[in-house]
């Protein structure tokens, strides 16, 4: 997927998002719910699009998620988002959430997936997504 795949270390850039996982969002092993890295990596990709289509937009679609390794309590989860394409309404974005464990600097790459948000009018309606003019 946009071939990070395989990459050692986190994005250089700032994380879209960086919370801390908690143990009200784990199972009785202490592993963190799937769903709650599927609801901040959301954020992270809707903060991602939304800066691009230059407001509101929905998530539409979840077309690719992969857990590689398991989220614990108390580790720190930062989500990276690259708009990876965008459409006349529509923007995809790829999602990376690294894992920072205990009080160590060692950085692992937990989940990646890529979503697709379209950009909402005043109307609550699909909007065009304006021209990128960087």
């Amino acid at each position: 997927m946009n071939g990070t795949e395989d990459r050692k270390n986190p994005p250089v850039r700032e994380p879209a998002i960086r919370t801390l996982a908690m143990p009200a969002d784990a199972n009785p092993s202490g592993d963190i719910f799937g769903g709650w890295v599927l609801a901040q990596m959301d954020l992270a990709g809707g903060a991602v699009a939304a800066q691009r289509a230059g407001g509101r937009v929905a998530t539409v679609a979840v077309t690719a998620m992969t857990f590689h390794r398991p989220v614990l309590v108390g580790d720190e989860v930062s989500c990276f988002g690259e708009v990876v394409r965008v459409g006349r309404t529509s923007i995809a974005v790829h999602v990376e959430s690294w894992a920072r464990r205990g009080f160590g600097n060692e950085r692992i790459k937990v989940t990646e997936g890529l979503f697709t948000f379209v950009a909402i009018g005043p109307d609550r309606k699909p909007r065009p997504v304006p021209r990128d003019t960087a």
